[in-house]
């Protein structure tokens, strides 16, 4: 039985405690994403291993695990948010977003593989590490730059929101002008 004077709470009514258990829970459905990831990443290097060798088939397994956890994180982790954008557009920004994921993912891997013999043997335990390396470097950046709750209107306005200037989620009423235009302007 629901109270006649409840009210949906808006984004800005919901308390820190409500979001900080929203954001637990995408972490953890992110991290059950790229534990999916980890394992499109180790299938395709096996499976090119033996066409492309093991540096290029390692290149090119991310970006097709990459590109599956796009696709899981759009309509399962960021579910909620994020989806009011074109797909092309939005998996070039997390591509993009998560280039400090890759280079911590794959200079862990590729470090792993000059220094121990032992990784190139087995890649797979090379790619866990560089898997963990990079999840909470791709998790912050893609909640931040890639699946929010409003689109940036330009170019300056996502950089904004990449540096802190402003923030990724839907502005306050007494932040916006007319037509929900920002009120910096």
């Amino acid at each position: 039985m629901t109270s006649a004077s409840h009210t949906p709470l808006s984004p800005a009514d919901t308390s820190a405690e409500d979001r900080s258990g929203s954001s637990f829970r995408r972490l953890l459905k992110f991290g059950i994403v790229g534990s999916a990831g980890y394992l499109w990443d180790t299938g395709t290097v096996y499976a090119l291993l033996p066409v492309l060798g093991l540096g290029t088939a390692t290149l090119v397994a991310y970006f097709v695990a990459a590109t599956l956890n796009w696709m899981a994180n759009r309509f399962w982790t960021f579910g909620d948010v994020g989806r009011h954008e074109h797909p092309v557009l939005q998996w070039l920004r997390f591509l993009t977003a998560n280039s400090l994921g890759f280079f911590l993912n794959r200079g862990t891997v590729y470090a792993l593989f000059y220094f121990e013999p032992f990784c190139r043997e087995y890649p797979f335990i090379a790619l866990a590490a560089g898997s963990f390396a990079g999840m909470f470097a791709n998790f912050a950046l893609s909640k931040r730059l890639v699946f929010r709750e409003r689109p940036p209107n330009s170019a300056l306005d996502l950089a904004e929101i990449a540096t802190g200037v402003v923030s990724a989620e839907l502005p306050d009423a007494e932040e916006s002008g007319p037509a929900g235009s920002d009120a910096r302007s």
